[in-house]
């Protein structure tokens, strides 16, 4: 029998100080988050020297505390993962710091690993039945893709934002109409109180016969309709909210379906943070469940930025032997999806 293999994940890629200890891939142990959403508020986003600071403050805090929550000594670890691309570099460099003292002080494996193959990976922790081939549909803060997946670690990018990712243009809509930071949770919560179609917003690339994205039209068009409707005297900031998640989401929606279809799958994953907005959720549900395709969807929790996603994903990296040298460096690059 194969012996247990516990690791420990540590993700400092943005804002939240987090640490994770998962058995076999799959068991999560404990998934400890340090959120520096309160501080960051203030400022309407993420102040990067800010966050590294606070990262430098938290991280040994945090990590103790996965320890702890997971009943294990430092020595009962089997490796240390940690994200090394993409992110705030000052940010990413804290956890690596960190998990590379770490793992030479246990004398451990060292694993680097992708935040964004993070994101997809959280849907292997929740659920046994993936079937591939697969769609994935990645959505965060700083990236929007389209990935053709064959197996866990076997993905083609088919197609990405070409401006402003999805999460970005909710945190810079909801900072100009003063809804206030994070901007996706504060534009859903707006938008319920609100009429989408009321304003008329474009739902840009639709037209097109590719899966790239754009939504920096869609952010100037809603800022321009919301100048306007100033000038005007006539405008509620509720209904230009539903307007906008209801293009953004429409766009999203319907070229996963499109990939879907083309390439012939049956089954859709969404990941990333902005994976947790609900009308996302049940519009991409119900597209799915009227073709006949299985949609998987982590966990609110594991939508965001967790260390659980990483400490998980890092376990077929230690079964194939893929370790990283102490040397390694962070690569903050934001187009760095794949490996």
């Amino acid at each position: 029998m194969m012996k247990d293999v516990y690791i420990l994940g540590i993700e400092t890629s943005c804002d939240e100080t987090a640490a994770a200890i998962v058995k076999n891939g799959k068991e999560i142990l404990a998934n400890v988050i340090n959120s520096q959403i309160s501080i960051h508020q203030q400022f309407g986003g993420v102040v990067p020297e800010v966050a590294s600071r606070k990262h430098i403050e938290n991280i040994a805090t945090v990590v103790n505390n996965a320890f702890t929550e997971a009943g294990l000594s430092h020595q009962d670890i089997d490796a240390v993962a940690v994200t090394t691309m993409p992110g705030l570099v000052g940010a990413l460099l804290v956890g690596l710091s960190f998990a590379k003292a770490f793992a030479y002080g246990l004398n451990r494996p060292l694993i680097a690993v992708n935040h964004l193959q993070g994101h997809i990976y959280a849907n292997f922790l929740q659920h046994n039945d993936i079937e591939f081939p697969a769609i994935c549909l990645v959505v965060s803060g700083g990236h929007t893709s389209l990935l053709y997946m064959r197996g866990i670690n076997d993905y083609e990018l088919i197609g990405a934002t070409k401006d402003d990712a999805a999460g970005e243009a909710f945190d810079k809509i909801a900072r100009f109409l003063g809804l206030g930071y994070p901007g996706g949770p504060a534009i859903q919560k707006a938008a319920q109180q609100g009429q989408a179609g009321l304003f008329k917003l474009p739902r840009v690339f639709l037209d097109r016969n590719d899966f790239e994205f754009s939504f920096s039209g869609l952010k100037t068009a809603a800022m321009n309709s919301w100048k306007k409707a100033e000038k005007q005297g006539n405008y509620k900031v509720e209904d230009l909210a539903a307007e906008f998640q209801a293009a953004l989401v429409e766009v999203l929606v319907e070229k996963t379906i499109r990939a879907a279809q083309k390439y012939k799958v049956g089954t859709i994953l969404l990941a990333g943070g902005v994976a947790a907005n609900q009308d996302l959720r049940t519009r991409l549900e119900e597209s799915a469940r009227q073709r006949q395709l299985n949609l998987f969807v982590p966990s609110f929790l594991l939508c965001t930025d967790n260390a659980a996603m990483i400490a998980g994903k890092a376990y077929h990296d230690y079964v194939n032997g893929d370790f990283a040298p102490l040397n390694i460096n962070a690569q903050p690059s934001q187009y760095s999806l794949i490996k």
